[in-house]
């Protein structure tokens, strides 16, 4: 089940009109997030990896900010090595609570909401150019969620 869609062809007399969405890099920080894509893929390691091959889901984040938003695309790989970052997001979403065993609901990914910490990644392309993209740091518990939203809506403190 594929919910991202991955487009489709032109032909030669093809209308067109969509300019793309405008880019925003986030300063690093803590956003809220929703799901607006899913698709179940298999990873396939490269020559450097220390993952194996496995199952993986990539999820298209809207992540919300008074700058504008961004889309952030995250990989969730379904091995035990990264079984805490499938826990991290299925505890964000509010599917699971901490310390608990679950045997997530994909389904209900598309469409999930919660809070996560959003970091900026730098890199040197093959054009020697510098780029950055957001990328996600951790995924926030949704009591961890509350407890911020509680300490800015105060002044920082109580």
């Amino acid at each position: 089940m594929s919910n991202i869609q991955n487009g489709f062809e032109f032909d030669w007399d093809s209308a067109i009109e969509k300019d793309g969405e405008e880019f925003v890099l986030l300063p690093e920080g803590k956003y809220d997030f929703e799901v607006t894509g899913f698709e179940r893929q298999r990873y396939t390691p490269g020559a450097n990896s220390r993952m194996p091959a496995c199952p993986m889901a990539l999820l298209k984040l809207r992540v919300s900010s008074e700058l504008g938003t961004a889309t952030v695309e995250e990989r969730l790989y379904l091995h035990s090595s990264a079984e805490w970052k499938l826990c991290q997001f299925f505890t964000a979403i509010g599917q699971r609570s901490r310390g608990e065993r679950l045997v997530p609901n994909w389904r209900a990914v598309l469409g999930a909401k919660g809070r996560c910490e959003v970091t900026v990644r730098q890199w040197t392309d093959r054009n020697g150019e510098t780029r950055k993209n957001n990328q996600i740091k951790t995924f926030l518990e949704p009591e961890e969620a509350s407890a911020l939203a509680q300490s800015s809506a105060y002044g920082g403190g109580f």
